[in-house]
């Protein structure tokens, strides 16, 4: 044998890497096509408690998609010219809730992209039916371990902390907002692994969810 023309076991090995490389590229790209063609013209609106990763995961699947990513609180903070904290301790809660909806209502009409919104949004009524209306909804559903461990370095930055007792104002905050979040289109465990996991679990329910209202769609204008 010939040992000359035989490819090296390491360069072999490098091209078979590649070709998967290559391949997993591909699908995720067909797979990604087929959730925007579904999707329209809608957003992607995650939904949760403070802490649960709406942002960075958020901004993971907005680049997965090739969409914008967009922070409701960033936005909301751009049109009052202060930070949320200083509405809260400016105009109080009630004032914010009000200019946060129609923040919302207003990022509704450009999509498709991903929006994350602020923990306490989607309790608003009005809110709700419009992200029905023109998004599909997610809840990143935390455990409170979780959201304890992943607000205990910024509880300075949440108005709604500001207590004697924050770990107790959070799981009264979560119990309170929990069965409201339930009502989005899905749900996703929001959990202690690498923000690409759960972007690859929305990817996976998301498609489910939109090829199943197409599929109904279209026997109903059958």
């Amino acid at each position: 044998m010939d040992l000359r023309h035989r490819p090296a076991a390491g360069n072999a090995i490098e091209t078979y890497m590649t070709d998967i490389a290559l391949q997993n590229d591909a699908n995720a790209a067909s797979h990604a096509a087929a959730i925007l063609d579904r999707l329209g013209g809608r957003s992607i609106v995650l939904v949760g408690m403070m802490g649960a990763g709406k942002s960075s995961v958020g901004r993971r699947l907005a680049a997965r998609l090739a969409i914008p990513f967009v922070d409701a609180d960033s936005e909301i903070e751009k049109a009052a010219g202060m930070s949320i904290a200083d509405i809260f301790a400016r105009h109080g809660e009630a004032d914010f809730r009000g200019g946060e909806a129609r923040v919302i209502a207003r990022l509704l009409e450009s999509g498709p992209q991903v929006l994350a919104t602020g923990g306490g949004a989607f309790m608003n009524a009005s809110t709700r039916e419009a992200i029905r209306s023109r998004g599909v909804s997610i809840w990143l559903k935390a455990d409170l371990d979780v959201l304890l461990r992943r607000l205990s370095k910024r509880r300075n930055e949440r108005p709604l902390l500001q207590t004697a007792d924050p770990e107790e104002t959070l799981r009264s905050l979560l119990a309170e907002r929990e069965p409201t979040y339930a009502e989005a289109d899905l749900t996703v465990p929001s959990r202690e692994v690498a923000h690409d996991a759960i972007v690859a679990d929305i990817m996976t329910a998301l498609a489910g969810l939109l090829k199943e209202t197409a599929s109904l769609a279209r026997e109903a204008g059958a």
